[in-house]
């Protein structure tokens, strides 16, 4: 015998995982929304993605930046052609060149063999370049160079190859405000500002959570092995007046957590795995990224009164830090740290040594600089 939901559970209200609103077999790359703001992105989206121009990508993390950049490619002539993705701030910044550009070999050590960069990858097709922000100042004239002439050279190499890619780009940060900071470049700022596109966070579409979460528990119930089947209203409601400050990747993981934890055909879940995500903005007007640069600032400008303003060598700071010099180099850059009057400051503090009065000057010297 069968029954209805609502004859089995007359006192609440259930959503079925599967509703004829958000399709019944979606890709995992499909893009799901019906709230005006993000309907406004994908018909962005379809605006711009048969052309060639270079889209800017912009929203919170966690807001889906990549899956808009394969829309673009998907909807483009190129859809046929390599999409080849970067994450500018995951690898290291002495080796972001050699991975952009590729190197010839015997380049520098370890250069046991000539390799392609992500460019070349990308000819004919796509490089989605995420975290652009990250980019360092040294590269970016190079980066700019290929966006403008579609050509550039290997690492070890002055011959130039032509190159036919399309480039989006994609960040969580304040391009415009690192520019006026003198962080990032402002002819790459404008270069790859042609045609820009603002993700909305998810507390801004709260009307698309139940779409998404019926994706979710849809995807995981299947790969869990679970029969997940009906999601109770309030549990959708909870989760729509919910912050989402991870926006739909917290929402994906939350879901997927819930899902793990199911023992039934109903999604349930556990208000507390909420509750403990919630940040604690107590100062919303000091981002953590300036927060991070401060601290990184005093360390190095503390090794650099160590060693006298040297950077390079056993003794400089980059081996005190154990970094590299060139990643000291670009960071030193990057802050605006005139390593120079620390070197002027070793100078003047051997002097006052000299002096008669260097047990007492010396003293408060020592004092000043630590």
């Amino acid at each position: 015998m069968s029954y209805s939901v609502s004859a089995i559970r007359p006192e609440r209200k259930y959503a079925p995982v599967r509703s004829f609103e958000d399709g019944a077999d979606l890709s995992p790359g499909e893009s799901i929304g019906s709230s005006a703001s993000f309907q406004a992105v994908l018909k962005r989206v379809k605006i711009v993605a048969p052309t060639d121009s270079v889209v800017l990508i912009q929203g919170e993390t966690g807001t889906g930046k990549e899956l808009i950049a394969r829309a673009i490619h998907n909807q483009s002539s190129r859809q046929d052609a390599p999409f080849i993705k970067m994450n500018c701030a995951a690898i290291p910044a002495d080796l972001l060149e050699s991975e952009l550009f590729g190197h010839e070999k015997g380049a520098f050590t370890g250069a046991v063999a000539q390799t392609m960069g992500r460019f070349q990858l990308a000819h004919k097709g796509t490089l989605f370049l995420d975290e652009i922000g990250d980019l360092p100042l040294q590269l970016q004239p190079k980066l700019l160079r290929v966006l403008q002439e579609q050509e550039f050279e290997r690492l070890g190499s002055g011959r130039p190859i032509k190159v036919d890619v399309r480039v989006v780009a994609a960040t969580n940060q304040e391009l415009l405000t690192m520019v006026q900071d003198r962080q990032f470049r402002a002819d790459l700022y404008y270069r790859l500002n042609v045609f820009p596109i603002c993700l909305p966070p998810l507390r801004d579409r709260a009307g698309d959570i139940p779409s998404l979460v019926r994706h979710f528990v849809r995807k995981y119930s299947q790969r869990l092995q679970r029969n997940i089947e009906y999601i109770p209203d309030e549990v959708l409601g909870v989760l729509e007046r919910y912050d989402w400050p991870g926006n739909i990747r917290e929402l994906q993981n939350v879901v997927e957590c819930a899902a793990i934890l199911c023992e039934g055909d109903t999604f349930s879940i556990d208000e507390t795995i909420l509750k403990r995500e919630i940040p604690q903005r107590s100062n919303p007007a000091v981002p953590l990224v300036m927060t991070i640069a401060d601290r990184e600032r005093e360390i190095i400008e503390a090794a650099l009164a160590e060693c006298g303003g040297q950077v390079a060598g056993p003794k400089g700071a980059a081996a005190k830090l154990g970094i590299p010099r060139q990643t000291l180099d670009s960071k030193i850059a990057n802050l605006n740290i005139d390593k120079w009057r620390f070197k002027n400051l070793t100078r003047y503090v051997q002097l006052l040594k000299a002096s008669s009065f260097a047990p007492a000057i010396t003293g408060q010297g020592a004092r000043a600089s630590s």
